[in-house]
């Protein structure tokens, strides 16, 4: 969808999708290199790294599934569906990414609902002892980004035809 001319608020959501996931998987590239410094040459290993870079992974993979959304990078099944006549494949999409879509509702849904709990209940974190909805906090967040990127894409679709393949 690069080259289409789309609102401000996509080009701005490309850009914070892309930065954010690279600038999280730098962060946890960073923390893996001194967890294994601290441990192999200092001879003492750093209690937070292994918890920090796994829910550092958990939000870099929930934003990479919105880019995969908008760029039509999902699982799918193109050898059954690319046999199909052009006008039925082109409304079989639209209804894999509406399909989409609602799952990714639903998923939004039930990160509220987990979220909520874990509010109630006060859960910490082993090793950071921050509160454990905020790693939790990653599912809501790409859901919504991915429910989105699938509106969109179906749109897309549907309006020319074209949209991610």
């Amino acid at each position: 969808m690069e080259n289409r001319k789309q609102s401000s608020f996509f080009s701005f959501l490309d850009k914070f999708e892309d930065y954010s996931v690279t600038a999280l998987y730098m962060v946890m590239i960073i923390v893996i290199f001194l967890q294994v410094f601290f441990r192999f040459v200092i001879k003492a290993s750093l209690p937070w790294s292994e918890e920090l870079a796994r829910y550092i992974m958990a939000w870099a993979v929930f934003i990479g599934a919105s880019i995969a959304a908008k760029e039509g990078a999902h699982i799918g099944i193109d050898s059954i569906v690319s046999r199909l006549p052009k006008k039925m494949e082109h409304y079989i999409r639209i209804l894999a990414m509406a399909l989409s879509f609602v799952f990714s509702v639903i998923l939004v849904y039930l990160a509220v609902l987990i979220i909520q709990f874990l509010m109630k209940t006060g859960q910490k974190t082993p090793a950071m002892m921050i509160p454990m909805w905020i790693a939790y906090f990653s599912v809501l967040f790409g859901s919504i980004l991915m429910s989105i990127r699938f509106c969109q894409a179906t749109y897309m679709r549907f309006k020319d035809g074209r949209g991610p393949q």
